[in-house]
């Protein structure tokens, strides 16, 4: 099963030069706390911009690129949708972390969303796909805390596919 997990501005932004555009550090202890122990699937690029392997989860790694390579225990470079499958056909959850084109290529085959809503716009030039919501139901909205280090209000909301 495919589980999206995003944090994206009011106009769907989700991030500039590969790179995030706010810092919400309850959203990464949630992220965190979410995908350990489980799969995380990623193009390069966003695999690039974590900055090394993130412990305890395997990661896949889309890439159009037929030599790129890590070498680890803890990744698996796939190179097409088809190499995806059993992670699509799987009961157990994985999720989608990004970017913007992996995001758009596997949103039809996820069930579940994560969004950290931010309620500003921000300038970019990574946008997560719209959310139909003919295609989804909102299951819950949470406010995030109000911890002192943004500039703006942001929420929690899960989706599920009707």
């Amino acid at each position: 099963m495919l589980s999206i997990i995003v944090a994206k501005a009011k106009n769907n932004i989700i991030g500039k030069d590969n790179g995030l555009l706010w810092k919400l550090p309850d959203d990464l202890k949630r992220f965190k706390e979410r995908t350990t122990g489980h799969t995380i699937i990623m193009g390069r690029k966003t695999f690039e911009s974590l900055g090394g392997i993130l412990p305890d989860r395997m990661h896949i790694i889309l890439s159009r690129n037929p030599d790129f390579n890590i070498d680890s225990n803890s990744v698996k470079v796939v190179h097409s949708l088809l190499e995806l499958q059993e992670y699509i056909e799987d009961e157990e959850e994985h999720f989608v972390i990004g970017g913007a084109i992996v995001y758009n290529l596997l949103m039809p085959y996820a069930n579940k969303m994560y969004v950290t809503q931010l309620d500003k716009d921000f300038e970019g030039d990574s946008l997560f796909p719209r959310i139909n919501e003919e295609e989804w139901k909102e299951v819950s909205r949470e406010k995030g805390p109000d911890d002192g280090v943004n500039d703006f209000d942001y929420e929690y909301i899960t989706y599920v596919r009707k």
